[in-house]
């Protein structure tokens, strides 16, 4: 009986479909392995293990294209144990069963399993849970990769079963060295001049496979007798990887984190540079406007009580003339931020009240603060003995407003800075009046 999905043409027996540059150029030996140096080299996590012949379960954590599968694979190689590849994307429970029965069966006839599972943060926590028993017996050694940081999408138990292994973007001396390997493998150099090459590597924005793609359409473009082409007519042909971001994931708050404390730095070039990634990367500029004011309240302060009002208003601003015009506005705030002089002497105090106010639970402010709106509050003392400040010398009483059972606080220390160092003047200038007043 012919087969369901026979086409009637005649099979071509012995020939193989083309394989991919990048599939071509996978490295057989953790040697050949570019960059990651910092998890393979002798005096490194898996060297270690490796000359003590003694592997435990690891998690790689780092972005695309930088070699955790390949990896994994070679770990398993130079371990002599089986490997068995599957994605948290496709793998539902019924399928891990049988992964770890196959483990067990090839456990029992002395053939161990290295499991590496993709996107291994996809699973839930009971997916995660479930992996748990077949490792401490050592029915599989496990090996997960992600792309998303592990303290926040793994649970606790695995990662205390596993160690987890940074592995970082490629560098450019990486990628080119990429290239050279891709031009050995076919025989031919790319029609690149130095410059269009340089930009052939800053497309592929750290990521090996991206830029063996790259290569891999460069050199399907028919031969050209011209010269080599320069970075404009790559560009034209090629478009740019989309650089990694993930506006609920790692990398979004890598970049806000970068943005912020360049502000903090007062370095308005680098705070434009970290602006500018994150609208690249698509985020939307009504985020950027509501942080950049949190910087305006948490890092500047009374310094300079005007940086707030120019936050709302380049927030007004964008929200009146949409973009791409409106991104100016934001991006003149964040200039004036980091430029401002900083304080978080408020924020400082806020959060020091706030301590205060748990510790100190319920206690009643003094009687002579209280209204007494009824005779029985004014029979009970409520009221009593309140000086009115404004009838007072210099404006100032100098009573106490704190719980009578609470000994007075000082939450907030202005800076010699900015606005503050007037303010700092007052506090002290009230202080001493308290203390004449209490004298």
């Amino acid at each position: 009986m012919a087969d369901l999905f026979d086409t009637g043409a005649t099979p071509n027996v012995g020939r193989e479909a083309p394989r991919p540059l990048a599939d071509r150029l996978r490295p057989t030996r953790l040697e050949d392995v570019v960059g990651q140096t910092q998890v393979l080299g002798p005096d490194s996590p898996l060297g270690i293990m490796l000359a003590s012949g003694s592997l435990g379960s690891i998690i790689f954590w780092g972005p695309p294209g930088v070699g955790k599968t390949t990896i994994a694979r070679l770990l398993a190689d130079a371990t002599d144990l089986h490997f068995v590849q599957i994605s948290a994307i496709f793998t539902g429970v019924p399928d891990l069963r049988k992964v770890f029965e196959a483990a067990r069966h090839r456990r029992s006839n002395g053939q161990g399993t290295l499991l590496f599972v993709d996107e291994i943060h996809r699973f839930n926590k009971a997916q995660q849970d479930g992996f748990l028993p077949h490792m401490e017996d050592g029915t599989i050694l496990l090996v997960g990769a992600t792309t998303e940081n592990p303290s926040f999408e793994l649970n606790a138990a695995l990662m205390s079963r596993a160690q987890v292994l940074v592995l970082e973007r490629l560098g450019a001396d990486d990628l080119d060295r990429l290239v050279q390997r891709a031009e050995a493998e076919v025989g031919r150099a790319l029609p690149l001049d130095e410059d269009a090459r340089a930009a052939l590597i800053e497309m592929a924005d750290g990521d090996g496979r991206a830029l063996l793609n790259l290569v891999e359409q460069v050199l399907s473009w028919p031969a050209d007798a011209a010269a080599p082409l320069d970075r404009a007519a790559l560009t034209t042909r090629l478009m740019r990887r989309a650089a990694q971001y993930d506006k609920s994931g790692d990398g979004h708050y890598n970049l806000i984190s970068a943005l912020h404390k360049s502000v903090r730095g007062s370095d308005p070039d680098a705070a434009l540079y970290w602006f500018a990634r994150m609208l690249e990367a698509g985020e939307d500029p009504r985020y950027l406007a509501r942080r950049i004011t949190r910087m305006a309240v948490e890092d500047i302060g009374l310094a300079d009580p005007q940086a707030q009002a120019i936050c709302l208003q380049s927030w007004e601003t964008y929200e009146r003339l949409g973009s791409p015009e409106g991104e100016l506005a934001i991006a003149q705030a964040l200039v004036y931020l980091a430029l401002a002089p900083k304080s978080n002497a408020a924020y400082v105090a806020y959060k020091a009240a706030r301590n205060a106010a748990k510790k100190t639970g319920s206690l009643m402010p003094p009687k002579h603060i209280l209204n007494a709106p009824t005779r029985l509050m004014k029979d009970i003392g409520y009221g009593s003995g309140y000086a009115y400040d404004h009838d007072a010398e210099d404006g100032f009483s100098g009573q106490n407003y704190f719980p009578d059972d609470m000994a007075r606080a000082a939450f907030y220390d202005p800076v010699e800075r900015g606005f503050e160092r007037d303010l700092k003047k007052r506090v002290a200038y009230f202080a001493r009046l308290r203390d004449e007043r209490e004298t």
